[in-house]
């Protein structure tokens, strides 16, 4: 008598490039992650915060960046951000810093047209 046998299919892909096709895509996923995050600053607000000797460190940014992206999901679309060090008006929709100034400077404006204050 004759018996057939099967055979299980055999992935088309190794293990070993499985696991490393994973990895890109889990890296691409991270990079457009970062990319959504990552804060822009317009030339009027660079302007800005150069003649107005504002500085904020990378640290300060980052979490400036977290925060947007959060007032994002909850619908804001412009934003004040206040520091200790400046006043920054942001567009949460495109993450970009539209302007900025120093905090003396912020307390005597009037801010319109926007939706959300983030305070830091």
């Amino acid at each position: 008598m004759n018996r057939i046998q099967f055979f299980p299919h055999t992935p088309l892909i190794p293990p070993k490039k499985q696991a490393a096709v994973q990895t890109e895509q889990q890296s691409f996923r991270d990079a457009l992650v970062k990319a959504e995050q990552t804060l822009k600053i317009s030339k009027h607000a660079q302007q800005r915060l150069q003649e107005r000797n504002i500085h904020i460190n990378d640290e300060q940014w980052a979490l400036i960046g977290q925060k947007v992206v959060e007032a994002k999901q909850k619908g804001v679309r412009d934003s004040l951000i206040i520091t200790n060090e400046a006043a920054l008006i942001v567009s949460a929709v495109n993450q970009t810093v539209i302007t900025a100034m120093d905090r003396n400077e912020a307390q005597s404006q009037l801010f319109t047209n926007i939706n959300g204050a983030i305070i830091i």
